[in-house]
């Protein structure tokens, strides 16, 4: 349990060097630390408290490591670098530039998500149907999947589908 202590100590040092604000990172572990609080209660549970602190304590060392990573590493210079990874792979089949494609794609998809959800609760609330997650949920899946399948057509309109 020690250790872990230090480890986020050391997360912590980092997140400053990298200059991650303090907002930015309690904004950001607050999901995790939820996560964290029940996986902890279950460690808790089976191994005592001792390993429910430990696991709790590494989570959160985990993400804000996670969170200065993201936050001082381009995109770019992460994508090459699981390219050089998977490299030694390539005599196994993987192909490293297409995990490469499927992580540069899922990154940049983000953001297009999000933009797809407000539209989706805006036009939902413009009907008049509120909070009902049904009148949401639904066109919101359904515009998820259709800009998916454009994505599979484009990539495989430029000789990268199989």
């Amino acid at each position: 349990m020690p250790a872990s202590f230090a480890f986020l100590a050391v997360a912590l040092g980092l997140a400053a060097l990298t200059g991650v604000s303090l907002r930015l990172l309690v904004r950001s572990t607050r999901p995790v630390l939820v996560a964290a609080v029940v996986v902890g209660a279950f460690q808790w549970w089976f191994y005592g408290r001792d390993k429910a602190v430990e696991t709790l304590v590494d989570l959160i060392a985990l993400a804000v490591l996670a969170l200065c990573l993201t936050a001082s590493t381009p995109v770019n210079a992460m994508l090459d670098a699981l390219v050089r990874w998977l490299g030694p792979l390539r005599r196994f089949g993987v192909a490293p530039e297409r995990v490469s494609l499927a992580f540069a794609l899922a990154i940049a998809a983000l953001p297009g998500m999000v933009e797809l959800a407000l539209e989706t609760r805006d036009a939902a609330r413009a009907r008049g149907l509120g909070r009902h997650p049904r009148s949401y949920l639904t066109p919101f899946v359904v515009r998820v999947v259709s800009r998916a399948q454009e994505t599979g057509d484009a990539l495989q309109a430029r000789g990268l589908g199989d």
